[in-house]
């Protein structure tokens, strides 16, 4: 069932937000509560804001599930790789390499009161980011899963 014009534009119209929001609570993860999964999560609700407004065959052929499949896929093997890059050099398996480093995200966390600096905490902002886009990849191919169930049993 399609919604009206206006729930159409105001899903549409916020979709955006609440992908940057999301984003956002993914980046800020090693700063503040949230994370890759919360993040992750945040965007696929997203998802099926859009979902919600629009019709079945809309949505069908806007979102694939061949798509978020290689993304969750693309999640998981960036997570595994940062994980994996620290056996290359020697180290143990998920060691954070970065922190402390001066290279990305390596700077070190001054003490006292949290600045809020994005560039600490090492391998921990690269794997945040993979769980939210496996996250968001993943919750999106349950509900595209569920959607089509619903849409088996009106035929």
């Amino acid at each position: 069932m399609k919604m009206s014009k206006i729930v159409q534009t105001s899903a549409n119209i916020l979709y955006p937000f609440v992908l940057i929001f999301g984003l956002y609570i993914v980046m800020h993860g090693h700063l503040t509560p949230g994370g890759g999964f919360q993040g992750g999560a945040v965007i696929a609700t997203g998802v099926v804001l859009v979902i919600v407004a629009n019709a079945y065959e809309d949505i069908m052929a806007m979102l694939h599930k061949v798509v978020y499949k290689a993304q969750e896929s693309a999640g998981l093997i960036l997570f595994i790789g940062a994980a994996g890059i620290a056996l290359i050099l020697g180290l143990p398996f998920f060691n954070n390499f970065l922190a402390n480093s001066g290279l990305l995200f390596g700077l070190p966390v001054p003490f006292g009161p949290n600045p809020g600096d994005l560039n600490t905490a090492g391998v921990i902002p690269i794997m945040n980011f993979a769980v939210g886009i496996e996250v968001w990849g993943g919750l999106t191919i349950i509900i595209l899963s569920m959607l089509s169930g619903i849409r088996k049993r009106e035929a």
